[in-house]
């Protein structure tokens, strides 16, 4: 009887609304579209959650064996983290479910490494503490009620823009460099694939079209990336760079 109470308390908090659990359990009603949406897009969000959590190891070990960022540009690191950030922080203020926002998290740490490691190998280590220490007093005050919720949510709306303008650097340098550098292909699709799969769970979990065109427009540019990746898939990043 335990083990059964722990199932459905772990159901109901993770997968299910009560309404879902009682079509599913109690009436054994599996075909019920508006529920199968709801689960289909807690597992999506929890399963984007899960691989968020190793997503940008693979950059971050790519880097740190070559001792290099060639083909990273530090200014799209910026921009991405002031989308990252908008999510994550505008997630967290609207009380909007975990599943829906969680990879943010672990992005921004992941993100927040590689920033660094770009200060650190073109030998500015001490900037890229700096930074780190400004950016956690910021996110520290946008959390705290001190920052108004006009202010989240202006930040949310810039994440559109903030999107645009870091994938075009990125695309620009790497079509300038002829090659994708040290872009790691398993970190590029996940990041794909998990905004493409965000645009459906952000419709069925918030409704909020801040959130689900921000993800549209991501997942167009990422979508981009990873055809450039696969363009330049067999360019060695030693070949001459293209005349600017």
């Amino acid at each position: 009887m335990a083990a059964a109470e722990m199932l459905k308390a772990l159901l109901l908090n993770f997968f299910l609304s009560e309404k879902c659990y009682e079509e599913f359990f109690l009436e054994f009603n599996f075909l019920d579209v508006p529920c199968l949406k709801i689960l289909l897009s807690k597992v999506l969000g929890l399963a984007i959650i899960t691989g968020s959590v190793m997503v940008k190891l693979p950059q971050i070990f790519k880097i740190m064996r070559a001792k290099s960022t060639a083909g990273l540009s530090f200014n799209s690191v910026l921009l991405e983290m002031l989308s990252i950030t908008g999510s994550m922080v505008y997630g967290i203020r609207n009380h909007f479910p975990f599943s829906s926002w969680g990879e943010a998290l672990f992005l921004m740490l992941q993100t927040l490494m590689i920033g660094f490691l770009i200060q650190h190998y073109g030998g500015r280590p001490q900037k890229g503490v700096a930074c780190l220490l400004i950016y956690f007093v910021l996110v520290g005050l946008l959390l705290s009620p001190l920052t108004p919720m006009m202010a989240v949510t202006l930040l949310q709306a810039l994440n559109m823009p903030a999107v645009i303008v870091s994938r075009l650097i990125q695309i620009l340098t790497n079509y300038r460099n002829g090659h994708t550098g040290h872009l790691s292909a398993v970190t590029v699709f996940l990041l794909f694939g998990g905004s493409v799969a965000r645009i459906f769970t952000s419709v069925q979990e918030t409704g909020d079209w801040l959130m689900i065109l921000t993800y549209v427009v991501s997942s167009s540019f990422n979508g981009v990336i990873a055809a450039q990746l696969l363009y330049y898939w067999s360019v060695s990043i030693d070949k001459p760079q293209k005349a600017e």
